[in-house]
């Protein structure tokens, strides 16, 4: 798939907190950051189901995203949702470079 970088200049990755979902705005879309050691992984930040802001939600013991709104759980490494309503959340391949965010968005063929 080819995608177009795009460069989030806030926040850094090295200011980001461990275990935390923020939202940050990138090509016009809203997506969600989470943190968890050396790794990063972007998703949309609302939720497949019914459109819930999912950085308003939180982080089970498991290490997934739970929606706000109907306790609906997420893996944010491929987006499968783990409490079986079978909805897919949308991710992003990201990079890090001299500690700044990239995130691959699909480009427009």
């Amino acid at each position: 798939m080819l995608y177009d970088w795009h460069k989030a200049d806030d926040p850094m990755f090295s200011t980001l907190q461990d275990n935390t979902l923020q939202e940050i705005t990138l090509a016009g879309k809203r997506i969600g950051l989470l943190k968890r050691g050396t790794e990063l992984f972007a998703f949309a930040a609302t939720c497949p189901h019914a459109s819930a802001p999912l950085c308003e939600g939180w982080m089970d013991a498991q290490g997934r995203i739970v929606c706000p709104m109907h306790k609906y759980r997420f893996d944010p490494a491929n987006g499968r949702n783990t409490s079986g309503e079978g909805y897919k959340l949308k991710t992003y391949p990201v990079e890090i470079r001299e500690d700044y965010i990239y995130i691959g968005i699909s480009a427009a063929i």
